[in-house]
C-alpha cells in the first residue's frame, strides 16, 4: 500500500483532486480540482466542527427547498454573497465601450408579456408616473433596429408582480419591448421604490445573522438581446432612492444610477397618457458585437 496515496488532513485537496478521471471534461477537471482545493482550504482554516458542518448543509437543503417556479432562493443566496456580481464583473471586464452589467436577480421567473412601444406597464394605476426612453446601439455607434427590451420593476410599494399574485394584476411591471429603427424604447410606468429582498427564508436568517439590511435601491431591470451582438443583463437605478450606496446584493455601479427628473408639463402628460406631473428618465444601452460584420446606418 502507498501511503501517500492515503487521505490525510495534509493530502486531503490533492487526494480528491487526483481522482477526478483522465478522460474528465478539461473545464470540469479544473473548475472541480480548484474548489476542491478551496473548499478543503477553508475547512481546515475555520477548523469547521461536526455540528457547523451539519447546519451548513442544512442550510443549502433549506435553501433548495424555498426554491419555486416564482422564487429562486440558490440566486439570492449568490446575490447576497456577492458572488453574483463578481461573476458578471470578471466576464464583462474587458467591454469597456458598452453598458455595464449587473446581477439578473431572483425574480425573473416568469415571461414578460410583449407590448408596443409607448405602453403603460404599471397595470394597477399605482405610484407617482414616470416616462423611460432610451436607445440601443453597438459600441461602434450603429443602431441596433429590432433589439427586444425586457423589463421588469418593483411597484411604488416595494413588491414584484410574483410576490404579490392576489394584490397585484398579471405580469403587471413586466413588459418586453422591440426597438424602432432607429434603435430607440421607450414605455410608460411609475417610479419604483427600494425595498427588502425576500427574508422569510434561509437567506433572510442568513442576513440577520450577520447584522445586514436586507435592502435594494430602487431600480428598473433590463434584458437586452440584438442579433449578432452579446445579451445584457443590467439596471437602471433611480438616483434619489434610499440604499444606493449599500445595495445588499452590491449591484450599483455609478454609470448605471440616472436622475428620474420631475416634469411639470401638463399638455406633455396628456399627449403621453400619464399624470402630471411625472418623472422621466433616459437610459442607452450600448451592446457588445460578436459578429465581425455590421450593416451601417
Amino acid at each position: 500500500m502507498d501511503a501517500s496515496s492515503l487521505f490525510t488532513e495534509e493530502t486531503s485537496a490533492d487526494i480528491v483532486a487526483a481522482s477526478l478521471g483522465e478522460d474528465t471534461d478539461p473545464r470540469l477537471k479544473r473548475v472541480l480540482g480548484s474548489l476542491v482545493r478551496h473548499l478543503h482550504a477553508f475547512v481546515k482554516d475555520v477548523e469547521l466542527t461536526n455540528e457547523e458542518w451539519e447546519a451548513a448543509i442544512g442550510f443549502l437543503t433549506e435553501t433548495g427547498q424555498a426554491c419555486d417556479d416564482v422564487r429562486q432562493e440558490f440566486i439570492l443566496l449568490s446575490d447576497v454573497l456577492g458572488v453574483s456580481m463578481l461573476v458578471e464583473t470578471i466576464n464583462n471586464r474587458a467591454l469597456d465601450l458598452t453598458t455595464e452589467s449587473t446581477v439578473l436577480g431572483p425574480f425573473h421567473m416568469v415571461e414578460s408579456p410583449p407590448r408596443q412601444l409607448g405602453d403603460l406597464i404599471a397595470l394597477d394605476g399605482k405610484g407617482e408616473p414616470c416616462l423611460i426612453t432610451g436607445r440601443v446601439r453597438n459600441e461602434k455607434g450603429t443602431a441596433l433596429p429590432g433589439a427586444r427590451v425586457d423589463v421588469w420593476q418593483a411597484s411604488s410599494e416595494g413588491y414584484y408582480d410574483v410576490q404579490q399574485p392576489d394584490v397585484q394584476p398579471h405580469r403587471n411591471l413586466r413588459g418586453l419591448f422591440t426597438t424602432d429603427d432607429d434603435g430607440g424604447f421607450w414605455f410608460r410606468s411609475v417610479v419604483p421604490r427600494y425595498y427588502p429582498v425576500p427574508t422569510d427564508g434561509p437567506v433572510g436568517r442568513l442576513l440577520e445573522a450577520t447584522h445586514r439590511h436586507p435592502n435594494r435601491p430602487a431600480h428598473i431591470h433590463l434584458l437586452v438581446t440584438a442579433e449578432g451582438h452579446r445579451p445584457l443583463v443590467t439596471h437602471l437605478f433611480v438616483k434619489d432612492s434610499p440604499f444606493i450606496d449599500s445595495d445588499v446584493v452590491f449591484g450599483v455601479k455609478e454609470s448605471l444610477v440616472r436622475d428620474f427628473v420631475s416634469v411639470d408639463d401638463p399638455e406633455r402628460a396628456r399627449r403621453l397618457g400619464l399624470g402630471n406631473p411625472f418623472r422621466s428618465a433616459h437610459f442607452d444601452v450600448v451592446l457588445h458585437s460578436e459578429s465581425g460584420q455590421e450593416t451601417p446606418r
